[in-house]
């Protein structure tokens, strides 16, 4: 399969979306695009430089979450390999599947548009710059091994190991804003994901958020994890910017 873009999708509870797209434009420093769908529940993060890689969708049931669109030229062979790798497909839209990888994350495999522009970082008053640029998909100790070669063989992309046991980087392609890390964790039966922010000064990106109306949830040596308003965690990380490493 050749992944074209990458796409994280914040699924959003419908009684907080608006709200919630408020805070993640502000936080991206993007502008939204005008909504599509059916019922109007999709909509892009677009950013200042580059082509979208963040969108929005709301949902009716549940507590919302995310999950990954991959853009590629073939969507049903790609569909057929994913299901061949140890995926469960969901829905065949036509246009995309929807799938659970063995793990249990829902992703999607839409046709590539031709996407190619990498988005830049924003530069914030005070001097620190930050891009929302990783998916980081959480992923239970016992299926941990099993998902990494999935995602690794699905995409391609070779695991790298980090400093931290708990995570694997697939290896970042430069054309691509978004990347991917997959982290074990200790409890849980199913595989979720959070969004990662790399920034030049987490402390710095921490206050700007506060002001927008996220809490602090967590406080590592190298990332802060966080709370959107509407209680949705993800983390502001001391990666490169520019690189994302």
């Amino acid at each position: 399969m050749q992944v074209g873009w990458l796409t994280a999708f914040l699924d959003l509870p419908a009684d907080a979306f608006g709200e919630e797209v408020r805070f993640w434009r502000a936080i991206t420093g993007s502008t939204v695009s005008p909504p599509r769908g059916e019922h109007r529940e999709f909509a892009s993060l677009e950013p200042f430089t580059g082509d979208p890689h963040l969108r929005v969708q709301s949902v009716d049931d549940g507590p919302g979450g995310m999950h990954l669109d991959i853009h590629t030229d073939d969507v049903a062979g790609a569909g057929a390999e994913a299901v061949a790798l140890g995926a469960t497909a969901e829905h065949d839209a036509g246009t995309h599947r929807i799938l659970r990888s063995p793990a249990g994350f829902r992703f999607c495999l839409v046709p590539w548009e031709g996407e190619s522009e990498r988005a830049r970082p924003i530069r914030w008053p005070g001097d620190a710059i930050s891009i929302a640029d990783q998916l980081c998909i959480d992923i239970p100790a016992p299926v941990f091994d099993v998902e990494v070669d999935f995602w690794a063989t699905l995409t391609g992309w070779a695991p790298v190991p980090d400093d931290r046991a708990e995570f694997v980087h697939l290896t970042r392609q430069p054309a691509i804003t978004l990347g991917l890390l997959l982290q074990r964790l200790d409890s849980g039966h199913t595989a979720t994901a959070h969004l990662d922010l790399a920034t030049s000064s987490v402390p710095d990106e921490v206050v700007r958020h506060e002001g927008w109306g996220a809490t602090v949830v967590e406080l590592f040596p190298s990332w802060t994890v966080m709370s959107d308003p509407a209680g949705g965690r993800y983390c502001i990380t001391a990666r490169r910017p520019r690189t994302g490493r």
